[in-house]
């Protein structure tokens, strides 16, 4: 996925009210952009690092700009834009990227599914069955680590879609829990039991059920995001 134009380049002053953040450009503009990340941020932003946002000339947004990739306490980039992770996916799967999804002949975005009025990201379309695709974007890391972690806040949300996944699978058909790392540096996944045990108790309940849990890394730049690479799942 590339950035058209690139994005620019600033510093990050204060993240607030979730949605909003106060940043200042390399021109030294001070702006109020778009946060489009509805988690905790842990660990992914730090005050006075760098920041890269795109740009906006829409004269109907009240907002200039939109914050998409952040400099972490470590050191490290994160895809902070969570609404990439789908597209990302997507043009991955479409390439050939996720080995484990490949020679479907339809796709199919937000379809409804379950017993808990859920939408299911991507439904695959094979020749012998359907497979259902949940994606998660994440962005946790840790300092000294190369293992990210999932959520970085409760969601009972993403355990609601664990649970509408593991019907599925009980029911035979293919389900598949799919992380989107969108964080350099990482080489495992692993649910944050510290911040979520309900989360995690259903990611294990899910795999014991038949899903397919997998996870996949982005490599991250001012010019393009890219998933390219296979990471280890650690339940």
């Amino acid at each position: 996925m590339r950035f058209d134009p690139p994005l620019e380049e600033g510093r990050l002053l204060r993240r607030y009210k979730r949605f909003l953040a106060d940043i200042e450009t390399l021109h030294g503009e001070q702006m109020t952009i778009h946060c489009p990340n509805t988690g905790s941020m842990l660990n992914c932003m730090v005050e006075g690092g760098q920041v890269w946002f795109s740009r906006s000339n829409d004269p109907k947004r009240k907002l200039p700009g939109t914050w998409e990739i952040s400099e972490t306490p470590q050191g490290r980039l994160a895809c902070v834009n969570t609404g990439r992770a789908n597209r990302l996916v997507e043009e991955a799967l479409q390439a050939g990227v996720i080995e484990e999804l490949r020679g479907f002949t339809g796709l199919k975005r937000e379809v409804a599914y379950g017993q808990e009025n859920s939408r299911v990201d991507f439904r695959l379309d094979y020749p012998y069955g359907s497979a259902f695709v949940e994606v998660k974007s994440v962005t946790l890391g840790f300092d000294g680590s190369s293992v990210a972690a999932f959520p970085d806040a409760v969601t009972l949300r993403g355990a609601k879609h664990l649970r509408e996944l593991a019907a599925l699978a009980r029911d035979g058909v293919r389900a598949v829990q799919l992380y989107c790392v969108n964080l350099s540096g990482i080489d495992a996944v692993r649910p944050a039991e510290e911040i979520d045990p309900g989360y995690a108790a259903a990611l294990r309940e899910a795999v014991a059920a038949g899903v397919e849990v997998l996870a996949y890394g982005a490599s991250l730049t001012a010019e393009q995001v890219c998933i390219d690479r296979r990471l280890e799942v650690l339940l």
